[in-house]
Protein backbone atom coordinates (compact mmCIF):
# COMPACT_ATOMS: atom_id res chain seq x y z
CA UNK A 1 0.00 0.00 0.00
CA UNK A 2 2.82 2.49 0.83
CA UNK A 3 4.26 2.09 -2.48
CA UNK A 4 0.81 2.62 -4.17
CA UNK A 5 0.12 5.83 -1.77
CA UNK A 6 3.78 6.98 -3.17
CA UNK A 7 3.08 6.68 -6.87
CA UNK A 8 -0.18 8.96 -6.50
CA UNK A 9 1.72 11.14 -4.81
CA UNK A 10 4.02 11.54 -7.86
CA UNK A 11 1.61 11.31 -10.35
CA UNK A 12 -0.50 14.02 -8.87
CA UNK A 13 2.99 15.98 -8.35
CA UNK A 14 3.58 15.57 -12.44
CA UNK A 15 -0.37 17.00 -12.81
CA UNK A 16 0.64 20.18 -14.37
CA UNK A 17 3.61 19.28 -17.00
CA UNK A 18 1.23 16.23 -17.91
CA UNK A 19 -2.44 18.85 -17.86
CA UNK A 20 -0.38 22.10 -20.33
CA UNK A 21 -2.21 21.85 -23.58
CA UNK A 22 -0.67 23.21 -26.74
CA UNK A 23 -1.78 25.70 -28.50
CA UNK A 24 -5.24 25.59 -29.61
CA UNK A 25 -5.34 25.18 -33.57
CA UNK A 26 -6.08 26.97 -36.14
CA UNK A 27 -10.29 28.01 -36.32
CA UNK A 28 -11.92 26.04 -39.00
CA UNK A 29 -14.54 26.65 -41.50
CA UNK A 30 -17.87 27.24 -40.02
CA UNK A 31 -20.01 24.43 -40.63
CA UNK A 32 -22.01 24.66 -43.90
CA UNK A 33 -25.85 23.84 -44.62
CA UNK A 34 -26.91 20.67 -45.84
CA UNK A 35 -30.07 18.69 -45.40
CA UNK A 36 -31.48 17.37 -42.06
CA UNK A 37 -31.07 13.62 -41.34
CA UNK A 38 -34.19 12.68 -39.39
CA UNK A 39 -32.87 10.05 -36.98
CA UNK A 40 -31.42 10.46 -33.44
CA UNK A 41 -27.40 10.48 -33.93
CA UNK A 42 -26.20 6.71 -34.46
CA UNK A 43 -23.16 5.61 -32.93
CA UNK A 44 -19.38 6.13 -35.36
CA UNK A 45 -19.07 3.13 -37.88
CA UNK A 46 -15.26 2.47 -38.17
CA UNK A 47 -12.94 1.71 -40.96
CA UNK A 48 -9.58 0.27 -40.53
CA UNK A 49 -7.10 1.67 -41.51
CA UNK A 50 -3.37 0.89 -41.55
CA UNK A 51 -0.77 3.76 -41.47
CA UNK A 52 3.11 3.97 -40.27
CA UNK A 53 2.62 6.94 -38.73
CA UNK A 54 0.31 6.15 -35.60
CA UNK A 55 3.32 3.30 -35.13
CA UNK A 56 5.75 6.19 -35.09
CA UNK A 57 4.16 7.50 -32.19
CA UNK A 58 3.03 4.63 -29.93
CA UNK A 59 1.07 6.15 -27.28
CA UNK A 60 0.59 2.67 -25.60
CA UNK A 61 4.49 3.18 -24.40
CA UNK A 62 2.52 5.83 -22.23
CA UNK A 63 0.15 3.57 -21.12
CA UNK A 64 2.36 0.52 -19.65
CA UNK A 65 1.49 -0.29 -16.42
CA UNK A 66 -1.67 1.42 -16.02
CA UNK A 67 -3.80 -1.70 -17.01
CA UNK A 68 -1.53 -3.32 -14.30
CA UNK A 69 -2.17 -0.70 -11.24
CA UNK A 70 -5.91 -0.71 -12.12
CA UNK A 71 -5.97 -4.70 -11.59
CA UNK A 72 -3.77 -3.96 -8.43
CA UNK A 73 -5.95 -1.12 -7.01
CA UNK A 74 -8.91 -3.40 -7.83
CA UNK A 75 -7.97 -6.58 -6.43
CA UNK A 76 -5.93 -5.23 -3.71
CA UNK A 77 -8.72 -2.48 -1.82
CA UNK A 78 -11.97 -2.05 -2.53
CA UNK A 79 -11.60 1.42 -1.13
CA UNK A 80 -10.15 2.91 -4.40
CA UNK A 81 -13.49 4.39 -5.18
CA UNK A 82 -15.35 6.80 -3.13
CA UNK A 83 -18.22 6.37 -1.59
CA UNK A 84 -19.12 3.29 -4.15
CA UNK A 85 -18.43 5.40 -7.17
CA UNK A 86 -16.06 5.17 -9.62
CA UNK A 87 -16.10 7.89 -12.07
CA UNK A 88 -15.19 5.04 -14.88
CA UNK A 89 -15.03 7.69 -18.06
CA UNK A 90 -13.43 11.03 -16.56
CA UNK A 91 -10.87 13.52 -17.51
CA UNK A 92 -10.04 11.78 -21.03
CA UNK A 93 -7.71 13.84 -23.38
CA UNK A 94 -9.46 16.41 -25.51
CA UNK A 95 -8.70 18.63 -28.73
CA UNK A 96 -5.54 19.15 -29.89
CA UNK A 97 -3.73 16.31 -27.25
CA UNK A 98 -5.52 13.75 -28.82
CA UNK A 99 -4.57 14.86 -32.17
CA UNK A 100 -0.95 14.82 -31.10
CA UNK A 101 -1.25 11.64 -29.65
CA UNK A 102 -2.59 10.10 -32.07
CA UNK A 103 0.19 11.12 -34.69
CA UNK A 104 -2.66 12.87 -36.48
CA UNK A 105 -1.39 15.78 -39.38
CA UNK A 106 -3.13 19.14 -39.30
CA UNK A 107 -3.89 18.39 -43.48
CA UNK A 108 -5.17 14.90 -42.30
CA UNK A 109 -7.75 16.06 -39.19
CA UNK A 110 -8.85 18.90 -42.02
CA UNK A 111 -9.89 16.64 -44.62
CA UNK A 112 -12.28 14.65 -41.65
CA UNK A 113 -16.15 15.77 -41.69
CA UNK A 114 -17.01 17.62 -38.74
CA UNK A 115 -19.23 16.15 -36.19
CA UNK A 116 -21.63 17.44 -33.59
CA UNK A 117 -23.44 15.79 -30.50
CA UNK A 118 -25.96 17.78 -29.94
CA UNK A 119 -28.10 16.54 -26.66
CA UNK A 120 -32.07 16.34 -26.58
CA UNK A 121 -32.72 19.82 -24.70
CA UNK A 122 -35.67 21.85 -22.95
CA UNK A 123 -37.30 24.92 -23.44
CA UNK A 124 -38.66 27.52 -20.30
CA UNK A 125 -41.34 29.87 -21.25
CA UNK A 126 -40.89 33.89 -20.92
CA UNK A 127 -42.28 37.21 -21.33
CA UNK A 128 -40.95 37.17 -24.60
CA UNK A 129 -41.97 33.73 -25.82
CA UNK A 130 -40.05 30.41 -25.73
CA UNK A 131 -36.80 30.28 -25.15
CA UNK A 132 -35.09 27.03 -26.50
CA UNK A 133 -31.47 25.78 -24.90
CA UNK A 134 -28.83 24.24 -27.51
CA UNK A 135 -26.33 21.89 -25.92
CA UNK A 136 -23.69 19.92 -27.20
CA UNK A 137 -20.43 19.98 -28.82
CA UNK A 138 -18.45 20.09 -32.23
CA UNK A 139 -15.69 17.49 -32.98
CA UNK A 140 -14.12 15.93 -35.20
CA UNK A 141 -13.35 11.73 -35.30
CA UNK A 142 -10.03 10.77 -36.77
CA UNK A 143 -9.98 7.65 -38.99
CA UNK A 144 -8.07 5.03 -36.54
CA UNK A 145 -6.71 2.45 -37.51
CA UNK A 146 -9.11 -1.24 -35.67
CA UNK A 147 -5.79 -2.46 -34.68
CA UNK A 148 -4.74 0.60 -32.95
CA UNK A 149 -8.53 1.13 -31.27
CA UNK A 150 -7.88 -2.76 -29.71
CA UNK A 151 -5.12 -1.89 -28.15
CA UNK A 152 -6.69 1.75 -26.70
CA UNK A 153 -9.71 -0.37 -25.48
CA UNK A 154 -7.43 -3.12 -23.77
CA UNK A 155 -6.37 -0.49 -21.45
CA UNK A 156 -10.25 0.49 -19.79
CA UNK A 157 -10.58 -3.92 -20.12
CA UNK A 158 -9.81 -4.33 -17.31
CA UNK A 159 -9.31 -8.48 -15.99
CA UNK A 160 -9.90 -9.03 -19.48
CA UNK A 161 -9.04 -7.69 -23.28
CA UNK A 162 -10.84 -6.96 -26.43
CA UNK A 163 -9.71 -10.11 -28.33
CA UNK A 164 -11.40 -12.06 -25.77
CA UNK A 165 -15.00 -10.70 -26.05
CA UNK A 166 -17.93 -11.70 -28.53
CA UNK A 167 -17.39 -9.92 -31.74
CA UNK A 168 -20.71 -7.27 -30.82
CA UNK A 169 -18.87 -6.80 -27.27
CA UNK A 170 -15.59 -5.72 -29.57
CA UNK A 171 -17.74 -3.49 -31.95
CA UNK A 172 -19.07 -1.70 -28.85
CA UNK A 173 -15.57 -1.34 -26.81
CA UNK A 174 -13.78 -0.02 -30.42
CA UNK A 175 -16.86 2.37 -31.07
CA UNK A 176 -16.98 4.07 -27.79
CA UNK A 177 -12.80 3.64 -27.45
CA UNK A 178 -13.54 6.18 -31.11
CA UNK A 179 -15.73 8.38 -29.31
CA UNK A 180 -13.12 9.43 -26.45
CA UNK A 181 -10.21 10.06 -28.80
CA UNK A 182 -12.43 12.56 -31.03
CA UNK A 183 -10.43 16.19 -31.78
CA UNK A 184 -13.22 19.10 -30.23
CA UNK A 185 -13.67 21.89 -32.56
CA UNK A 186 -13.24 25.64 -30.62
CA UNK A 187 -14.27 28.66 -32.37
CA UNK A 188 -16.72 27.43 -35.08
CA UNK A 189 -20.13 28.95 -35.60
CA UNK A 190 -23.02 26.34 -35.35
CA UNK A 191 -26.77 26.96 -36.92
CA UNK A 192 -29.70 24.38 -36.01
CA UNK A 193 -32.91 23.91 -38.70
CA UNK A 194 -35.81 23.21 -36.50
CA UNK A 195 -39.24 21.35 -37.23
CA UNK A 196 -42.19 20.16 -35.45
CA UNK A 197 -41.20 16.30 -34.02
CA UNK A 198 -43.69 13.29 -34.36
CA UNK A 199 -41.85 11.26 -32.09
CA UNK A 200 -38.65 10.64 -30.45
CA UNK A 201 -36.12 8.27 -31.21
CA UNK A 202 -35.61 6.38 -34.38
CA UNK A 203 -37.64 3.86 -33.47
CA UNK A 204 -40.55 5.11 -32.50
CA UNK A 205 -41.00 4.34 -29.00
CA UNK A 206 -39.85 7.07 -27.20
CA UNK A 207 -42.81 9.07 -27.75
CA UNK A 208 -42.42 11.00 -24.55
CA UNK A 209 -45.30 11.54 -21.78
CA UNK A 210 -48.55 12.40 -23.82
CA UNK A 211 -46.06 15.11 -25.56
CA UNK A 212 -48.04 17.08 -28.67
CA UNK A 213 -46.52 17.79 -31.64
CA UNK A 214 -46.50 21.72 -32.06
CA UNK A 215 -48.36 23.42 -34.89
CA UNK A 216 -45.76 25.26 -36.33
CA UNK A 217 -42.48 26.48 -35.41
CA UNK A 218 -39.70 25.73 -38.19
CA UNK A 219 -37.51 27.98 -38.49
CA UNK A 220 -33.51 28.46 -39.07
CA UNK A 221 -30.98 29.32 -35.55
CA UNK A 222 -27.49 30.34 -35.53
CA UNK A 223 -26.09 30.38 -32.51
CA UNK A 224 -24.76 34.00 -30.93
CA UNK A 225 -20.72 33.46 -30.91
CA UNK A 226 -18.29 30.19 -31.24
CA UNK A 227 -17.77 27.02 -29.62
CA UNK A 228 -15.77 27.33 -26.37
CA UNK A 229 -11.93 25.87 -26.64
CA UNK A 230 -13.05 22.68 -26.00
CA UNK A 231 -15.68 22.27 -28.80
CA UNK A 232 -19.00 22.98 -26.53
CA UNK A 233 -21.32 25.15 -26.48
CA UNK A 234 -24.81 25.63 -24.37
CA UNK A 235 -27.35 28.69 -24.59
CA UNK A 236 -30.75 29.83 -24.85
CA UNK A 237 -32.11 31.03 -27.74
CA UNK A 238 -35.26 32.86 -28.03
CA UNK A 239 -37.52 31.18 -30.39
CA UNK A 240 -40.19 33.07 -33.26
CA UNK A 241 -43.58 31.65 -32.91
CA UNK A 242 -43.63 30.96 -37.03
CA UNK A 243 -47.10 29.38 -38.41
CA UNK A 244 -47.33 25.90 -39.75
CA UNK A 245 -49.79 23.86 -41.01
CA UNK A 246 -51.14 23.15 -37.71
CA UNK A 247 -50.74 26.54 -36.08
CA UNK A 248 -48.14 27.90 -33.70
CA UNK A 249 -46.12 26.97 -31.10
CA UNK A 250 -48.24 26.68 -27.60
CA UNK A 251 -47.44 29.50 -25.03
CA UNK A 252 -45.81 27.79 -22.02
CA UNK A 253 -48.21 29.68 -19.24
CA UNK A 254 -51.50 28.68 -21.45
CA UNK A 255 -50.44 24.91 -21.26
CA UNK A 256 -49.52 22.19 -19.43
CA UNK A 257 -48.94 20.23 -22.57
CA UNK A 258 -45.15 18.93 -23.36
CA UNK A 259 -44.41 19.89 -27.28
CA UNK A 260 -41.16 18.29 -29.25
CA UNK A 261 -39.44 20.10 -31.89
CA UNK A 262 -36.97 17.98 -33.90
CA UNK A 263 -33.21 19.93 -33.78
CA UNK A 264 -31.12 19.57 -36.81
CA UNK A 265 -27.80 21.10 -36.60
CA UNK A 266 -26.79 22.09 -40.07
CA UNK A 267 -23.98 20.57 -42.32
CA UNK A 268 -23.87 17.42 -40.93
CA UNK A 269 -26.44 14.30 -40.50
CA UNK A 270 -24.67 12.85 -37.07
CA UNK A 271 -26.01 16.42 -35.14
CA UNK A 272 -29.61 15.32 -34.77
CA UNK A 273 -31.68 15.35 -31.76
CA UNK A 274 -35.42 15.93 -30.18
CA UNK A 275 -35.79 18.81 -27.51
CA UNK A 276 -38.95 20.08 -25.24
CA UNK A 277 -40.71 22.79 -24.96
CA UNK A 278 -41.44 22.29 -20.97
CA UNK A 279 -44.72 24.67 -19.64
CA UNK A 280 -44.42 26.63 -16.70
CA UNK A 281 -45.85 24.84 -14.39
CA UNK A 282 -46.67 20.87 -14.16
CA UNK A 283 -43.96 17.97 -12.80
CA UNK A 284 -40.61 16.94 -14.22
CA UNK A 285 -38.32 13.89 -12.84
CA UNK A 286 -34.62 14.07 -13.24
CA UNK A 287 -33.52 10.79 -12.87
CA UNK A 288 -30.14 9.49 -12.70
CA UNK A 289 -28.85 6.39 -15.78
CA UNK A 290 -26.01 3.62 -13.88
CA UNK A 291 -28.25 1.20 -11.40
CA UNK A 292 -31.35 2.53 -11.69
CA UNK A 293 -32.32 2.64 -14.75
CA UNK A 294 -29.83 0.48 -16.59
CA UNK A 295 -27.43 -2.18 -15.29
CA UNK A 296 -23.88 -1.12 -14.44
CA UNK A 297 -22.76 -2.26 -11.00
CA UNK A 298 -20.43 0.88 -11.03
CA UNK A 299 -19.58 0.07 -7.12
CA UNK A 300 -17.04 -2.99 -8.89
CA UNK A 301 -15.11 -1.87 -10.78
CA UNK A 302 -14.26 -4.67 -13.36
CA UNK A 303 -17.67 -5.28 -13.59
CA UNK A 304 -18.75 -1.66 -14.05
CA UNK A 305 -16.10 -1.09 -16.78
CA UNK A 306 -17.25 -4.21 -18.86
CA UNK A 307 -21.00 -2.91 -18.66
CA UNK A 308 -20.14 0.53 -19.59
CA UNK A 309 -17.97 -0.57 -22.25
CA UNK A 310 -18.30 -3.28 -24.22
CA UNK A 311 -21.75 -5.23 -22.96
CA UNK A 312 -24.66 -3.82 -24.66
CA UNK A 313 -26.86 -1.71 -22.05
CA UNK A 314 -29.27 -3.77 -19.78
CA UNK A 315 -32.11 -2.20 -18.01
CA UNK A 316 -32.17 -2.68 -14.20
CA UNK A 317 -35.45 -5.55 -13.48
CA UNK A 318 -38.72 -3.80 -14.43
CA UNK A 319 -38.00 -0.31 -13.88
CA UNK A 320 -39.06 0.58 -18.10
CA UNK A 321 -42.28 -0.74 -16.72
CA UNK A 322 -42.64 1.45 -13.99
CA UNK A 323 -41.79 4.74 -15.96
CA UNK A 324 -43.77 3.68 -18.59
CA UNK A 325 -46.68 3.16 -16.56
CA UNK A 326 -45.72 7.02 -15.30
CA UNK A 327 -45.40 8.29 -18.75
CA UNK A 328 -49.20 6.96 -19.11
CA UNK A 329 -50.70 7.99 -16.03
CA UNK A 330 -49.22 11.12 -15.42
CA UNK A 331 -50.31 14.04 -17.08
CA UNK A 332 -47.71 15.89 -19.20
CA UNK A 333 -45.01 13.93 -16.94
CA UNK A 334 -41.47 15.48 -18.32
CA UNK A 335 -38.70 13.65 -18.12
CA UNK A 336 -35.06 14.39 -17.52
CA UNK A 337 -32.51 12.23 -17.66
CA UNK A 338 -29.21 13.32 -15.91
CA UNK A 339 -26.16 11.59 -15.96
CA UNK A 340 -22.34 13.05 -15.15
CA UNK A 341 -20.51 11.41 -17.92
CA UNK A 342 -18.81 13.05 -20.03
CA UNK A 343 -20.00 14.33 -23.40
CA UNK A 344 -17.75 11.90 -25.29
CA UNK A 345 -19.50 9.30 -24.29
CA UNK A 346 -23.03 9.94 -23.88
CA UNK A 347 -24.09 8.30 -27.08
CA UNK A 348 -24.80 4.86 -25.78
CA UNK A 349 -27.07 6.43 -23.01
CA UNK A 350 -29.24 8.40 -24.77
CA UNK A 351 -29.55 5.54 -27.47
CA UNK A 352 -30.59 2.92 -24.79
CA UNK A 353 -32.55 5.62 -23.23
CA UNK A 354 -34.89 6.47 -26.23
CA UNK A 355 -35.26 2.39 -27.14
CA UNK A 356 -36.36 1.79 -23.47
CA UNK A 357 -37.85 4.58 -21.10
CA UNK A 358 -40.16 7.66 -22.02
CA UNK A 359 -38.79 9.87 -24.48
CA UNK A 360 -37.50 13.34 -22.83
CA UNK A 361 -34.89 15.91 -22.42
CA UNK A 362 -31.10 14.88 -21.15
CA UNK A 363 -27.95 16.54 -19.61
CA UNK A 364 -24.27 15.40 -19.11
CA UNK A 365 -21.07 16.41 -18.05
CA UNK A 366 -19.60 19.58 -20.06
CA UNK A 367 -16.13 19.41 -21.36
CA UNK A 368 -16.10 22.75 -20.75
CA UNK A 369 -15.53 23.80 -16.93
CA UNK A 370 -15.36 27.79 -16.93
CA UNK A 371 -17.71 27.65 -13.95
CA UNK A 372 -16.15 26.96 -11.02
CA UNK A 373 -19.49 25.64 -9.34
CA UNK A 374 -19.31 23.04 -12.28
CA UNK A 375 -16.01 22.00 -11.51
CA UNK A 376 -16.90 21.58 -7.53
CA UNK A 377 -19.59 19.94 -8.11
CA UNK A 378 -20.90 18.74 -11.68
CA UNK A 379 -24.15 17.06 -10.47
CA UNK A 380 -25.23 20.36 -8.21
CA UNK A 381 -24.50 22.52 -11.08
CA UNK A 382 -26.99 20.87 -13.66
CA UNK A 383 -29.72 20.19 -11.11
CA UNK A 384 -29.64 23.78 -9.87
CA UNK A 385 -29.78 25.13 -13.93
CA UNK A 386 -32.89 23.33 -14.46
CA UNK A 387 -34.76 24.41 -11.29
CA UNK A 388 -33.84 27.71 -11.72
CA UNK A 389 -34.85 27.62 -15.31
CA UNK A 390 -38.67 25.79 -13.95
CA UNK A 391 -38.97 28.07 -10.27
CA UNK A 392 -43.16 27.06 -10.68
CA UNK A 393 -42.47 23.40 -11.32
CA UNK A 394 -42.21 20.22 -9.30
CA UNK A 395 -39.85 18.00 -9.18
CA UNK A 396 -38.87 13.95 -8.68
CA UNK A 397 -35.34 13.17 -8.22
CA UNK A 398 -34.55 9.16 -8.53
CA UNK A 399 -30.86 7.69 -8.48
CA UNK A 400 -29.38 5.45 -6.06
CA UNK A 401 -27.33 5.19 -2.94
CA UNK A 402 -23.93 4.18 -4.47
CA UNK A 403 -23.51 8.00 -5.67
CA UNK A 404 -22.29 10.25 -2.70
CA UNK A 405 -22.71 13.27 -4.14
CA UNK A 406 -26.69 12.37 -5.02
CA UNK A 407 -26.53 11.79 -1.08
CA UNK A 408 -25.76 15.22 -0.90
CA UNK A 409 -27.32 17.16 -3.37
CA UNK A 410 -30.82 15.26 -3.41
CA UNK A 411 -31.51 16.96 -0.22
CA UNK A 412 -29.90 19.79 -0.53
CA UNK A 413 -31.80 20.75 -3.34
CA UNK A 414 -35.21 20.49 -1.59
CA UNK A 415 -33.44 22.84 1.28
CA UNK A 416 -32.25 25.30 -1.45
CA UNK A 417 -35.87 25.50 -3.56
CA UNK A 418 -38.12 24.87 -1.06
CA UNK A 419 -41.34 23.54 -2.33
CA UNK A 420 -40.40 22.38 -5.34
CA UNK A 421 -38.70 19.12 -4.47
CA UNK A 422 -42.31 16.65 -4.70
CA UNK A 423 -40.29 13.20 -4.44
CA UNK A 424 -36.58 11.73 -3.70
CA UNK A 425 -36.36 7.97 -5.04
CA UNK A 426 -33.42 6.01 -3.63
CA UNK A 427 -32.40 2.57 -4.78
CA UNK A 428 -30.48 0.98 -1.74
CA UNK A 429 -27.78 -0.58 -4.18
CA UNK A 430 -26.10 -2.06 -0.33
CA UNK A 431 -29.76 -4.04 0.12
CA UNK A 432 -30.23 -5.29 -3.75
CA UNK A 433 -26.68 -6.29 -4.52
CA UNK A 434 -23.63 -8.29 -2.47
CA UNK A 435 -21.38 -6.61 -4.53
CA UNK A 436 -22.03 -3.16 -3.36
CA UNK A 437 -19.84 -3.16 0.25
CA UNK A 438 -19.85 0.43 0.26
CA UNK A 439 -21.18 2.89 2.92
CA UNK A 440 -23.89 5.73 1.71
CA UNK A 441 -24.44 8.93 4.25
CA UNK A 442 -28.13 10.05 4.72
CA UNK A 443 -27.34 12.34 7.19
CA UNK A 444 -28.37 15.32 4.13
CA UNK A 445 -31.75 14.35 5.02
CA UNK A 446 -32.23 15.10 8.51
CA UNK A 447 -34.41 17.70 8.82
CA UNK A 448 -36.46 16.95 5.59
CA UNK A 449 -40.29 15.89 5.70
CA UNK A 450 -39.86 12.23 5.64
CA UNK A 451 -42.66 11.61 3.47
CA UNK A 452 -41.26 12.92 0.84
CA UNK A 453 -38.54 10.67 0.21
CA UNK A 454 -38.11 6.85 0.37
CA UNK A 455 -35.31 4.17 0.09
CA UNK A 456 -36.25 1.66 -2.08
CA UNK A 457 -35.17 -1.90 -3.20
CA UNK A 458 -36.75 -3.41 -6.22
CA UNK A 459 -38.72 -1.27 -8.60
CA UNK A 460 -41.91 -2.95 -7.64
CA UNK A 461 -41.50 -1.15 -4.00
CA UNK A 462 -42.91 2.18 -6.77
CA UNK A 463 -45.78 0.62 -7.76
CA UNK A 464 -49.16 2.30 -6.46
CA UNK A 465 -47.87 5.58 -5.49
CA UNK A 466 -50.40 8.52 -5.90
CA UNK A 467 -47.02 10.84 -7.10
CA UNK A 468 -49.33 13.35 -8.55
CA UNK A 469 -50.84 13.64 -4.64
CA UNK A 470 -47.73 13.43 -3.18
CA UNK A 471 -47.75 9.90 -2.01
CA UNK A 472 -43.82 9.38 -1.90
CA UNK A 473 -43.68 6.47 0.15
CA UNK A 474 -44.55 3.25 0.22
CA UNK A 475 -45.22 2.44 3.81
CA UNK A 476 -44.57 -1.37 3.50
CA UNK A 477 -41.01 -0.73 2.99
CA UNK A 478 -38.66 -0.46 6.06
CA UNK A 479 -36.29 2.95 6.26
CA UNK A 480 -34.63 2.55 8.86
CA UNK A 481 -32.74 5.36 8.03
CA UNK A 482 -29.51 6.72 10.68
CA UNK A 483 -28.92 10.27 9.22
CA UNK A 484 -25.28 9.26 9.13
CA UNK A 485 -23.06 6.99 7.34
CA UNK A 486 -24.76 3.19 6.86
CA UNK A 487 -24.26 0.49 4.81
CA UNK A 488 -20.72 -0.16 6.02
CA UNK A 489 -19.81 -3.84 5.51
CA UNK A 490 -18.69 -6.99 7.99
CA UNK A 491 -20.69 -4.89 10.53
CA UNK A 492 -17.97 -2.03 10.94
CA UNK A 493 -18.97 1.18 12.51
CA UNK A 494 -17.80 4.69 11.28
CA UNK A 495 -16.44 5.67 14.04
CA UNK A 496 -13.98 2.34 14.10
CA UNK A 497 -10.48 3.00 13.37
CA UNK A 498 -11.14 0.56 10.35
CA UNK A 499 -13.65 2.66 9.10
CA UNK A 500 -11.52 5.77 9.39
CA UNK A 501 -8.73 4.22 7.26
CA UNK A 502 -11.41 3.40 4.76
CA UNK A 503 -12.45 7.12 4.51
CA UNK A 504 -8.25 8.46 3.87
CA UNK A 505 -8.31 5.50 1.40
CA UNK A 506 -11.59 6.54 -0.30
CA UNK A 507 -9.82 10.14 -0.91
CA UNK A 508 -6.46 9.05 -2.42
CA UNK A 509 -8.57 6.48 -4.87
CA UNK A 510 -10.85 9.13 -6.27
CA UNK A 511 -8.02 11.69 -6.80
CA UNK A 512 -6.28 8.84 -7.94
CA UNK A 513 -8.70 7.18 -10.59
CA UNK A 514 -9.80 10.24 -11.62
CA UNK A 515 -6.10 11.82 -12.64
CA UNK A 516 -4.77 8.43 -13.81
CA UNK A 517 -6.39 7.58 -17.01
CA UNK A 518 -5.56 11.22 -18.08
CA UNK A 519 -2.50 11.38 -17.42
CA UNK A 520 -0.86 8.17 -18.34
CA UNK A 521 -2.36 8.80 -21.99
CA UNK A 522 -1.11 11.74 -22.44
Amino acid sequence: MPKLLRSVRILLALLPITFAAPAPAPAPSPIVSAAPHPMITPRASLADRTTSKLEDRDILSSLEGLGGFLTSAIGSFPDYVASGVPNFFQDFPTGTAVQKSLGISDNELAATPTQVLNIPAYANWTDQGWNLRFRGNVYKQPNISESKLDQLADIFLVGTSIKDLPPPQQSQARNLTAEIFVVQQGNVNVSFNIEPAAKQGSDGTGTGSNAVTPGGGSQNITLVGQTTVEGDFDQFVPLANISGPGGYLLPGNGTQKLQRLNVYANGTDTGNATSFLVPEEGLTIISDIDDILRVTRIYQPADGLLNSFAKAFTPWMNMPEIYANWSQSIPDFHFHYLTTTPEQVTRNYMDFIYKTYPGGSFDTRPLNFSDVSATLSIRKFLLTKIFQTYPKRKFVLMADTSNSDVMKDYPGMATDFPGQVKCIFLRNTSATDSGDKFPYNTSGFKGLDNSTYMFFTVPDDLKGLDIVNGQCVNTTIKQNITFSEQGLPFGLSKKSAAGRVRSKLRVVALVGWSTLVYAMIL
